[in-house]
């Protein structure tokens, strides 16, 4: 059979989640491939999957709305990212070569992540089963589902109901992600193999490691370097060896003086830094968050944009960890991003949830439950068999 994974913008947080059921037709002996933005390219081509470039929206008409993402009310910024970004103008832009691959490939399935429109409209047109695997909380892709509601029943009529009624597959946890998606199927993945030692960046020190980092988009956004350098500030006096992450986009040299216990790399396969994490302090994206507590490693979540704010909340009433939400700049809801005022908040929180035991034992008890979930290959061939 043919498995088709297609992703749109949003780089690695949207692509990852998709990676497991590639890897699990790959064992079933099925074809496999990637259809996702020309941007998408290199990180999808070193999956080993092959990958069909489909078209993506000019960094001119994408650009002012990633820029005020962060800072407008919570229910404009869910229009303009889901609606205008994602409902309309990547949609719009990756249709014609999406029909085309749909039409010369043939796949048997289409395994869709929720910000990626344009693979339902075609594989409703062509009778193709689809499946949505989930990047972020299931209330939160019920919402972007409703937001951007016109401009998908605008391309194809009928197209929310398909999408609330298609399989919902997700690794998000019972217990933090209750779903309304009414075929929702959970699953679980078990990596093979040992992860990675880190290199030896601390010279022999035995401090507890701290994963710092907020993804990968933040790099595109033009205050990424003040947010890094504040939370740079606020380990800076933490008795730890940390682990700071900034994407391939900053230059560490733009970041400022960097004290000698932070280490300041572009990318490191986060599987191999969880097994060795103590704490992770992040902005609450999706994959990095229910990574660490399927790893069983709790959290500060200082959130940015989206749905980091809602993460950060869920995951700090489960006990697994503990955020630091800013205020909003304004009576109307409208956000600031975090700034160097905030950092010592920051440093309270992480050295706080250091010595709390409390917070492990709950990522632990959320970790076992992930790890309890279907096999991602028997959810496959169950998808596969219907």
């Amino acid at each position: 059979m043919r498995i088709l994974a297609a992703c749109s913008l949003g780089g690695a947080g949207h692509l990852q989640p998709l990676l497991p059921f590639l890897a699990a037709a790959r064992r079933r002996g099925d074809e496999t491939a990637i259809v996702g933005p020309p941007a998408l390219d290199e990180m999808a081509r070193a999956t080993g999957h092959r990958f069909l470039p489909g078209g993506e929206p000019s960094e001119a008409e994408v650009a002012p709305i990633r820029e005020r993402l962060p800072v407008v009310p919570p229910d404009e910024a869910s229009v303009l990212g889901n609606r205008e970004l994602f409902g309309r103008l990547a949609t719009t832009a990756m249709l014609p070569a999406m029909d085309d691959v749909c039409a010369r490939w043939t796949p048997d399935l289409v395994l869709r992540e929720p910000c990626e429109y344009a693979s339902a409209i075609v594989a409703a047109a062509r009778g193709i089963r689809v499946a949505q695997v989930a990047i972020s909380l299931a209330d939160a892709e019920h919402g972007s589902i409703a937001a951007a509601a016109p401009a998908l029943e605008a391309r194809r009529t009928g197209l929310v109901d398909r999408l609330l009624g298609m399989p919902y597959l997700t690794r998000f946890p019972t217990s933090i992600d209750p779903s309304r998606f009414p075929d929702t199927r959970r699953f679980s993945v078990a990596e093979p193999g040992e992860p990675a030692p880190l290199p030896d960046w601390w010279d022999g020190s035995s401090a507890p490691l701290v994963y710092l980092t907020f993804g990968t988009v933040l790099g595109h956004m033009s205050f990424a370097a003040g947010v890094y350098r504040t939370a740079i500030d606020a380990v800076a006096d933490l008795d730890a060896r940390v682990l700071l992450t900034v994407g391939r986009r900053i230059d560490p040299a733009d970041l400022g003086p960097i004290p000698a216990h932070v280490r300041v790399e572009p990318w490191v396969e986060q599987r191999d830094v969880l097994a060795h994490a103590e704490l992770v302090v992040c902005h609450g994206g999706s994959g990095t968050t229910f990574g660490a507590l399927a790893a069983g490693v709790p959290l500060v979540v200082v959130p940015v944009f989206a749905d980091q704010f809602e993460n950060g909340r869920r995951v700090a009433r489960s006990g697994a960890g503990l955020a630091v939400e800013v205020e909003p700049a304004t009576g109307d809801g409208s956000r600031r991003v975090i700034s160097a005022d905030d950092a010592p908040r920051i440093a309270l929180t992480v050295a706080g949830a250091l010595t709390d035991p409390s917070l492990q034992d709950h990522a632990r008890r959320i970790g076992r439950e992930m790890a309890g979930a279907p096999a991602v290959d028997q959810v496959l061939d169950e998808l596969l068999a219907s």
